[in-house]
């Protein structure tokens, strides 16, 4: 622990009288006692804050939930709800097994981890359990996010298969670059061997969480096709919209809670003093990275909420959500290096790259039943990019350690270097993401193990997959009248001739 006490026998020998040795270890002694103590309690303090963050971040798969069921139909609720259970599930046994070796197993080399599998030799100085939980959490987020793209038209084989391949290798590939100490474009090299002297700063994952899942979702809409029905003969954009706004609503609050696990609890520790006796300390930029994640999603949401009801006249729930869980995906990258003021900049650049990206989805007749893509993974490039722009030199040698002449953001008068640093990240990932994800959509189609049958999309796959819907509704007008219709047709006359329905 930094600032530890010591002690030592022969200085304090000197200042006391007969015995002195013996004085001396006992009170070296009791010093070493108290020491431990205080070293213990900031190993369970941080590890404590880790694993509180961890869950709150685990939490946000009960939000993926939400969002997901809300925005299909309701002939597809069972089957997104499945689907969000076993992204967690399977990544969980694979990240195990492999990723979180792929991804932190030290040492290594700068392109994959090689220790660690099946967390052998674990703990280490470099990790703990509470670490491989929180790592994890993040893991199924990015698999969340691509399950949302290929909503509504997926076989359920192809979800098991693309999660347990995202998160068990093409995930923590990306995050050993990023955020292990031996990782190629990392910050946290220790042997000093920094991309452009600075390493992409990605702290809670704009890149390496939110544009992983985006254009590994990209790929498996593009390779799949349109939902049917989405687009007419002419090329025109159909809605098929949602069948819950609260479910929406309910999913995107739960998001924002956990998001607060998933930026400030990406400090791993809360015990680091900046300036000893002093209220700078790491607790300080915690708090302020919450403010800044809070800043980005609010000016979002509401420039969404503006910008939407110019382009199409209405006030949309739906829209705002999206707008604001965008403005989140911008502000992870750079949440802790930033001032509260570039996060309104943030929120409100992230609301317009989504309606932005949305109207270019429509013309190319990309559908994207969550705009997860988009959202994630355009929210996300622009985060990476406004980091390069506005990071505060302070705040980066608080957190990445001090190095003198540090590049920072080129608008805060740090050059260029951060940028280059910041695009190439953005370059390496979608290249690895779309040879990778973009390989294995491509090869399921082949197998015909990707998308369902045009009669089981049109009936949907509660009912043909699932043995049931998850409750009863009805899908539209047309229907709910059809089955009022059928009502009538049974009906039969009273003696009175009233016409009754009988029971």
């Amino acid at each position: 622990m930094s600032g530890a006490l010591s002690c030592s026998t022969t200085d304090l020998a000197v200042l006391l009288g007969p015995n002195a040795t013996a004085a001396a270890d006992y009170i070296c002694g009791q010093l070493s006692a108290v020491n431990n103590k205080f070293t213990d309690v900031a190993f369970a303090v941080d590890n404590t804050y880790l694993l509180f963050s961890a869950y709150l971040v685990f939490s946000m798969q009960l939000g993926f939930a939400m969002l997901c069921a809300g925005s299909v139909r309701a002939k597809n609720t069972m089957n997104i709800m499945l689907t969000n259970v076993l992204d967690a599930a399977a990544g969980g046994l694979f990240y195990y097994l492999f990723g979180y070796a792929f991804a932190f197993g030290s040492p290594s080399n700068g392109f994959i981890g090689k220790h660690n599998f099946g967390l052998k030799d674990f703990p280490s100085a470099s990790g703990d359990y509470s670490n491989f939980l929180y790592q994890w959490a993040f893991a199924i987020a990015a698999a969340g996010i691509t399950s949302g793209s290929i909503a509504e038209r997926t076989q359920f084989v192809a979800y098991l298969i693309y999660s347990s391949f995202l998160t068990g290798f093409v995930y923590p590939v990306v995050s050993h670059w990023f955020w292990s100490v031996d990782g190629w474009a990392s910050p946290f090299r220790t042997d000093g061997d920094l991309l452009f002297s600075t390493g992409a700063i990605d702290f809670a994952g704009s890149g390496v969480v939110h544009m992983v899942g985006g254009i590994a979702g990209l790929w498996g809409a593009l390779i799949e096709g349109p939902r049917l029905g989405r687009f007419d003969n002419g090329g025109r954009a159909i809605a098929l919209r949602g069948h819950s706004a609260s479910l929406v609503v309910l999913g995107t609050f739960l998001l924002w809670f956990g998001w607060y696990g998933f930026n400030p609890g990406s400090f791993n520790k809360i015990l680091v003093t900046y300036e000893s006796g002093t209220i700078n300390g790491q607790w300080s930029a915690v708090g302020r990275t919450a403010v800044t994640t809070t800043l980005a999603g609010c000016t979002a949401a509401l420039t969404t909420l503006f910008g939407k009801r110019l382009l199409s006249g209405h006030w949309n729930v739906t829209d705002v959500c999206n707008g604001l869980l965008g403005g989140f995906a911008a502000i992870t990258g750079g949440c802790s290096v930033v001032e509260p003021w570039a996060a309104v900049i943030c929120g409100f650049v992230a609301a317009l790259v989504l309606l932005g990206c949305n109207k270019l989805a429509e013309k190319l007749k990309y559908d994207d039943p969550l705009q997860a893509a988009q959202l994630h993974g355009g929210c996300g490039a622009w985060g990476l990019i406004f980091t390069a722009l506005f990071a505060n030199e302070k705040y980066l040698n608080q957190i990445y350690g001090e190095k003198p002449g540090r590049p920072h953001g080129l608008f805060m008068g740090g050059g260029g270097k951060l940028l280059g640093a910041q695009l190439i990240q953005i370059l390496v990932i979608t290249g690895w993401v779309s040879a990778t994800m973009g390989t294995l959509f491509f090869i399921l189609k082949k197998m015909k193990l990707l998308r369902i049958s045009a009669e089981d999309e049109m009936a949907g796959m509660d009912m043909t997959r699932h043995g049931g819907f998850a409750y009863m509704y009805y899908d539209d007008d047309e229907s709910h009248k059809a089955i009022q219709l059928r009502k009538v047709e049974h009906r039969s006359p009273s003696p009175s001739g009233v016409i009754t329905t009988p029971v």
